[in-house]
């Protein structure tokens, strides 16, 4: 076992990584026995399952527990159960989402470690840290963060900034094999938690704003071959190429840089695809597909079933990555499988999951690009908010979005979605840009300003997903950055900047509890499971992200928001 030089760590604590990769695996000798191994069969129905065994919990996206044990009549009593403090250099976003799978909780950190912890007790069984070179962090475009880890049969699974997907021993930490899917530091890196399906391990890629040409890919969950793998943006030739003005597909952008979700029954994958490259949208006329899409594939080839596009010719950076979520809805009388997604664009969005057509659309902040959409599905967009070089206009909401890539929870059984919103709006100024390999690729500038008649910048919000429309909304000044899980008591929990986590009801919006300061601001999901008959709640603390670096004034209004992680775990106090 590889040990850590001191130099290394005088490296690691000024931020700078090392030239080579160095791979610390650190094994405790009480590691917990019997890892119950994560089969397809387990993760297909992972519903029923007393862990959190995927990003969302399940493939459906829907963040939601079927735990009740902690409900409102009790939720009051939740006490710190443990927590653990990451290393003091490690001060960037925490916003990995805590993966339980019997007694073992595995979380990532920024810069790629991943820990692997005793549940119950906070016992620390091992860590993983890549040592990665400097090139690593040099084309991370929202911190050097990373969203979590994928479980598979004994395995973790983790993808990096510097273009590795890694396989470790779940019990023991050990490396097994390290796949490099790309070179770092020239606009590509990984920053999303993988989705281990049947057999395959899906990956996608970020870099949008550095002229890449985003990709999904499927590995081999034994040695990391690449099964498949799916350009976002297609090529010369290809169906939908002709969106785009001839060779600029080459650096087209379509990251797709969040978790996707499985339809098992119909075994089709959903994923989100990023803005296009570069943001000026007078360099690039046409629709410019599959840029700001969700696109439904055949997870055994990565062929395309259908798409549908939120955004055309997007020049507000207003994306299509935010998580589609499987739900069962009634519109207009009408029963429909649907996927539902809360756009950055500003727009709560229901799609039919089976033709891909849209059901219907509403906005849930202000929103003047994008001001609606056709009987067809087809956005509708003001021609006066699109810059050209030397000109600005004003828009809403901003490039941040209405909703940035925090989990919505879907309870299906209130049929409610609650959605972390952000009233924000920009200046946008268009200049002409070239692209150059490793350098942004934008050709435009940016202002935040906040939103006119807004409450603040954050809002937790509950929407009727039957009909889109908002059911309450709780508001706060500092944006509320933090992911939601909901749980079948009713319970909504979701950390906000101001260093809580908090309980809500679903139905009301009605703050049940909060808990004690924290050391830190909440940018990440919480967890919910069950272990020998007691539920608990999981959540890191750690606040960074895209709002610190690309904020203005509402970075500023959370200037004094403590950095530096921390893992929080919560339980019912019975004494």
């Amino acid at each position: 076992m590889k040990r850590r030089s001191r130099t290394g760590s005088r490296l690691a604590a000024c931020g700078i990584g090392m030239a080579a990769v160095l791979t610390l695996t650190t094994v405790s000798v009480n590691a917990a026995a019997d890892y119950p191994p994560v089969t397809y069969d387990r993760l297909a129905n992972a519903q029923s399952d007393p862990g959190w065994l995927t990003y969302y919990r399940t493939y459906s996206g829907q963040s939601h527990s079927p735990l009740k044990q902690i409900d409102a009549s009790n939720v009051a009593q939740l006490k710190q159960t443990w927590s653990y403090k990451f290393p003091a250099e490690l001060k960037q976003g925490f916003e990995a989402t805590p993966i339980v799978n019997g007694n073992y909780l595995f979380v990532s950190t920024p810069k790629d470690n991943v820990y692997a912890f005793d549940a119950k007790t906070g016992e620390q069984l091992w860590k993983y840290e890549p040592k990665l070179g400097a090139e690593s962090f040099k084309t991370a475009c929202c911190d050097v963060v990373n969203r979590g880890v994928a479980l598979y049969g004994k395995n973790v699974y983790v993808a990096m900034l510097s273009g590795e997907v890694a396989a470790l021993d779940a019990q023991s930490g050990n490396l097994l094999w390290k796949k490099q899917m790309f070179e770092p530091g020239l606009g590509y890196a990984f920053s999303l938690a993988p989705l281990a399906l049947d057999g395959a391990i899906i990956v996608g890629t970020s870099g949008g704003e550095y002229g890449i040409r985003g990709y999904i890919a499927a590995l081999d969950p034994k040695n990391g071959s690449i099964l498949w793998k799916r350009y976002t943006i297609p090529g010369s030739g290809e169906k939908g190429a002709e969106t785009w003005p001839d060779g600029m597909q080459a650096h087209g952008g379509g990251a797709a840089w969040l978790t996707g979700t499985y339809d098992a029954a119909t075994q089709t994958l959903y994923w989100g695809v990023g803005n296009p490259g570069p943001w000026l949208a007078a360099l690039r006329p046409g629709d410019n597909l599959y840029s700001d899409s969700l696109l439904a594939l055949d997870p055994k080839n990565g062929n395309l079933k259908w798409h549908y596009q939120y955004t055309r010719n997007d020049t507000w950076d207003y994306d299509g990555v935010n998580t589609p979520i499987l739900a069962k809805i009634k519109h207009n009388g009408k029963d429909y499988e649907a996927i539902i997604h809360a756009d950055r664009n500003g727009f709560f969005h229901a799609i039919d999951r089976e033709t891909g057509k849209l059901i219907y659309a509403e906005p849930f902040v202000k929103a003047t690009s994008v001001t609606g959409y056709t009987a067809d599905g087809a956005p509708v967009q003001d021609e006066s908010k699109f810059p050209k070089a030397g000109t600005t206009i004003d828009t809403c909401p901003s490039f941040l979005g209405g909703k940035n890539w925090w989990s919505v929870s879907y309870d299906p059984e209130r049929h409610i979605a609650v959605v972390p919103a952000l009233h924000a709006c920009m200046s946008l100024s268009g200049k002409s840009v070239s692209y150059m390999e490793g350098l942004p690729y934008l050709g435009e500038g940016f202002e935040i300003k906040p939103e006119p008649g807004s409450q603040g910048y954050g809002e937790l919000q509950a929407i009727d997903v039957d009909t889109g429309k908002k059911l309450w909304g709780h508001w706060t000044k500092m944006p509320w950055n933090g992911g939601v899980a909901t749980t079948a008591s009713g319970i909504a929990f979701s950390g906000s900047l101001d260093g809580h986590l908090y309980a809500f009801d679903i139905s009301t919006g009605k703050v049940l509890w909060e808990s004690p300061q924290l050391a830190s601001g909440i940018v990440a999901q919480p967890s919910v499971f069950e272990i020998d008959g007691k539920e608990y709640v999981a959540v890191l603390a750690g606040y960074g992200g895209a709002n610190p670096i690309w904020g203005g004034p509402m970075a500023e209004v959370a200037k004094d928001v403590p950095r530096g992680g921390t893992l929080y775990v919560f339980a019912l106090d019975r004494s």
